[in-house]
This record gives C-alpha cells, sequence and structure tokens, in this order.
C-alpha cells in the first residue's frame, strides 16, 4: 500500500457547488475509484486549496489511472469539477493536482 497526498486550487466562487457535488458522488465514479484500487480517499478544504489522501493498493498505479482516465461516468465528473480547479503553476508535467511529498506517518 502507498499513500498519497496531493494539492490543487479551487477558485472561489465555486467553493459551495463543489462542496455540493461532492455530497453526492455518483456511484459509477465511487466504484471506479474502487475498481483503480484506491482506498480510504479523503479530500480537504482550505484557503480555496483542496488537499487529497487516498491509499492504493493496487500494483500498476498507471495502468489503473489510465482505465479510471478512460471511464465515461469518471471523464464527465471530471468535465464538470476541472472548471472549478485551478492547477497549481509549480505541479509537474502531466499532473492537474500537484503531488505533495509524505515527510511523516504514524500508524
Amino acid at each position: 500500500m502507498k499513500r498519497y497526498g496531493m494539492l490543487i486550487g479551487l477558485k472561489p466562487e465555486h467553493e459551495e457547488a463543489y462542496k455540493v457535488a461532492h455530497s453526492a458522488v455518483p456511484a459509477a465514479v465511487l466504484s471506479m475509484i474502487r475498481q483503480c484500487n484506491i482506498r480510504n480517499y479523503s479530500i480537504y478544504l482550505r484557503d480555496s486549496v483542496l488537499y487529497s489522501y487516498f491509499e492504493y493498493i493496487g500494483t500498476d498505479y498507471a495502468a489503473d489511472m489510465a482505465k479510471m482516465a478512460a471511464d465515461p461516468a469518471t471523464q464527465e465528473w471530471w468535465s464538470r469539477m476541472g472548471p472549478m480547479q485551478e492547477p497549481r503553476a509549480d505541479r509537474a508535467s502531466g499532473e492537474w493536482w500537484a503531488a505533495m511529498e509524505e515527510v511523516f506517518h504514524a500508524d
């Protein structure tokens, strides 16, 4: 299992709509998240920045992320959420959400 922390900006004018949307994530999107070996997934918001945490239990992260990206329900969800987000200028090439470095963990 590998832990991931990611962040992205949230346009302030979309804060309420983003929260409402995430109070009712489509079942097909949630199912795809699980099919792609993601567990214990959370998103936090502070000062127009979204922070996500999840645990990946699979063996081929790139393949699972490609599977998710090819899913029509996920594509539709991302088409709704993407315009609300503001990717960081310092993110790595190919990233939408910027990966964070884990510097501490305690069970």
